[in-house]
C-alpha cells in the first residue's frame, strides 16, 4: 500500500480527521490528501465528511486495500481480481527480489496442487501464495507447510468450522478436503533462497462450483457466507507469528491433526508404506507405525484408512 494512503487509513481508524490535519501530519497538500480519499472510496471504503472531519463507516468486504488495512502482520497484499496462478505470480516477485509479499485473488483460472494436479479455484474463493526468504537451510522447507496448515486449520475454525489437518498439506472438515497447500522454494542446501507458500480455501463458493467429489466442501456449504477480508487476515497474522516461533510449529499441529493415530497409506517414491501414523516429527515428517516397526516418510502422498482397510 502506498505510504501516504496507509498513514491516510491509520489516523482515520482513530476516528474522524479533518483534511488540514491530515495534510499537516502527512506533509503532503490538501488536494493530495483529497485524492487520496478518493482512491480509497474508488477501493470500496465508505468515508463520510462532516464537520469534525473524515471518518471511515465501512470496509470493503474484499481486496488488497481492506486486507493491509488493520493487517497484524508485515505483508504487503497485491491483490487480483483474477489470475493464472497466485504461485506463479510470486515466483515472479521472487525472481525480482521481493519478500513479504502476499498475492491474494478472488479467482485462479490455472491453480494447481501437489504433483500438478488441477486445482479448482472460482471467484467467491481464498486464493494467496506467501512469499518469504527465511533465513534457514533448504531441509526446514517443510516446516513452513505445516505451519500454513495450522494457520489455516486456526483460521477456519474462527468461522464456526471444526478444521483438521491431513499431512502432508490438506485441511478438512469432517474427512472433506477445504483446502489445500503447495509450498515452493528455492536455494542451496545450507540457505533457502526465496520460498512460496501456497493457500488455497474454498470459502464462499457453492459445492456445484467444486469437483464433483463427495470428499470436498467449502465454507459456505458448512457455515454459509464467511468474512473473507477477516479470514484472509487472520490466516496471515497466524502463519507469521508461527514462522517466528518454530518451536511452536509442531506441537500445534500435533493439536490439530486428523491423521496422527489412525490408519494410513503412504505412497513414496520407493514404495508404499502402510500403518498407524503415531507422531509428526520436525520439520515435517510422518512416522508411521507398521508391525512394531517404526518408519519415517518425509515426503509422500498420504491417504487415511476406513477400519476396514489395510491390516
Amino acid at each position: 500500500m502506498q505510504e501516504s494512503r496507509e498513514r491516510i487509513l491509520s489516523a482515520l481508524s482513530e476516528g474522524p480527521v479533518t483534511g488540514p490535519e491530515l495534510a499537516d501530519d502527512l506533509e503532503i497538500s490538501r488536494a493530495a490528501v483529497w485524492k487520496h480519499i478518493e482512491e480509497l472510496r474508488d477501493a470500496g471504503f465508505e468515508i463520510t465528511s462532516t464537520g469534525s472531519g473524515y471518518e471511515i463507516e465501512s470496509v470493503p468486504e474484499f481486496g488488497g486495500i481492506a486486507v493491509e488495512f488493520g493487517l497484524e502482520a508485515p505483508f504487503e497484499i497485491e491483490y487480483h481480481d483474477s489470475i493464472g496462478s497466485t504461485n506463479a505470480r510470486a515466483r515472479g516477485l521472487a525472481t525480482e527480489g521481493r519478500e513479504n509479499v502476499v498475492v491474494l485473488a478472488d479467482e485462479q483460472t490455472g491453480g494447481r496442487g501437489r504433483l500438478d494436479r488441477e486445482w479448482s479455484s472460482p471467484s467467491g474463493g481464498l486464493w494467496l501464495s506467501i512469499l518469504l526468504r527465511p533465513t534457514r537451510p533448504a531441509t526446514h522447507a517443510p516446516v513452513y507447510t505445516l505451519a500454513a496448515a495450522v494457520a489455516t486449520a486456526r483460521a477456519v475454525r474462527e468461522t464456526g468450522v471444526d478444521a483438521r489437518i491431513k499431512w502432508p498439506n490438506d485441511v478438512l472438515v469432517e474427512g472433506r478436503k477445504l483446502s489445500g497447500i503447495l509450498t515452493e522454494m528455492e536455494g542451496e542446501a545450507d540457505r533457502i533462497s526465496w520460498l512460496v507458500v501456497g493457500i488455497g480455501i474454498n470459502a464462499n463458493v457453492g459445492t456445484d462450483r467444486l469437483p464433483d467429489r463427495e470428499d470436498v466442501t467449502s465454507l459456505q456449504a458448512e457455515v454459509g457466507e464467511v468474512d473473507r477480508r477477516n479470514l484472509t487476515q487472520t490466516l496471515i497474522t497466524e502463519f507469521h507469528e508461527l514462522v517466528h516461533d518454530e518451536g511452536e510449529i509442531v506441537p500445534a499441529w500435533r493439536d490439530l491433526s486428523a491423521t496422527l493415530d489412525r490408519r494410513v497409506r503412504v505412497e513414496t517414491a520407493n514404495g508404499t508404506v502402510e500403518g498407524r501414523a503415531i507422531d509428526i516429527e520436525f520439520p515435517g515428517s510422518l512416522v508411521i507405525e507398521t508391525d512394531g516397526e517404526e518408519t519415517v516418510v518425509t515426503v509422500g502422498d498420504c491417504t487415511h484408512l476406513r477400519a476396514s482397510e489395510g491390516a
